[in-house]
């Protein structure tokens, strides 16, 4: 009686096992199928190119991340740099600003100094400095971006490439079966194509759109740069300092005169 019990029990047990088992394999199975699906490809020359476009598309996003690290408000615009050109300035401190700017590394810092640099020539020097350093270095910002933009634009020329071969492959085998190829010799080929053209995709969509997005945000920074640049040099151009004296003057002087009017008693009207 015992040994029928577990006998059964064992039975039920392996039973209930069973369809774990099989949906495994079947998930183990279907695992398999989608890696050689995508990663794999039986022709070498397939092969190389979708491991080549893997390699490409791993080096895209860690270069983006970087360049977006890099490129960032408090590394091209920092505040320190422009709150501490604008204490020297307003304490008239030109010797230490030029020396600051000097050293100072950031876009701001580069812009200011060619600014700052030109001064004994006139505001007018000053003003086409800070054009010319800003083309500059906007030039030598952008140049490392380009590189992800090459890179979406090769990708899909690496996959269109992939593409071509595997259909080549598809009717060779076509003309090679006298018209009744093996279907799966023939998918074979067809999938190389497929998969080294959404392997290019996959590299050039995000390469493409995140040179787009840096690159937007670089022009926005820079463009920034410019205008706080102006604003550090503004107390150097001629009639600056004029027009804010007589501005001062002349509210004063209204000041003064509304102040005697209202000082003023009216005096008394003769009798008739």
């Amino acid at each position: 009686m015992i040994r029928r019990f577990f006998c059964s029990a064992t039975a039920l047990w392996l039973l209930a096992l069973a369809p774990a088992a099989l949906a495994q394999n079947n998930n183990d199975a279907q695992t398999r199928n989608y890696a050689e699906m995508f990663l794999w490809s039986d022709d070498v020359i397939g092969l190389i190119i979708i491991w080549v476009l893997l390699l490409l598309s791993a080096t895209s996003i860690g270069y983006a991340i970087k360049l977006t690290l890099q490129y960032r408000r408090v590394t091209l615009l920092p505040d320190e740099t422009r709150d501490e050109l604008e204490n020297l300035l307003s304490e008239k401190k030109y010797r230490e600003a030029i020396d600051y700017a000097n050293s100072d590394d950031s876009y701001l810092g580069k812009v200011c100094a060619a600014a700052l640099n030109e001064a004994a020539n006139g505001f007018s020097a000053m003003e086409r400095a800070i054009e010319e350093s800003g083309d500059t270095e906007t030039t030598r910002i952008l140049r490392p971006i380009e590189y992800l933009n090459v890179l979406g634009n090769i990708a899909p020329m690496m996959g269109l490439f992939g593409t071509v071969y595997g259909m080549i492959l598809a009717f060779q085998q076509l003309v090679a079966s006298g018209g009744s190829p093996d279907p799966a010799a023939l998918a074979a080929g067809i999938s190389t194509a497929l998969v080294t053209t959404f392997w290019g995709l996959v590299v050039a969509i995000p390469a493409l759109a995140a040179y787009a997005l840096i690159r937007n945000k670089i022009d926005a920074l820079t463009s920034e740069g410019l205008v706080i640049a102006e604003e550090l040099i503004h107390p150097f151009k001629p009639g600056a300092k004029r027009s804010s004296s007589s501005s001062r003057s002349s509210s004063s002087s209204s000041e003064s005169s509304s102040s005697s009017a209202s000082g003023a008693r009216p005096q008394p009207q003769p009798q008739a």
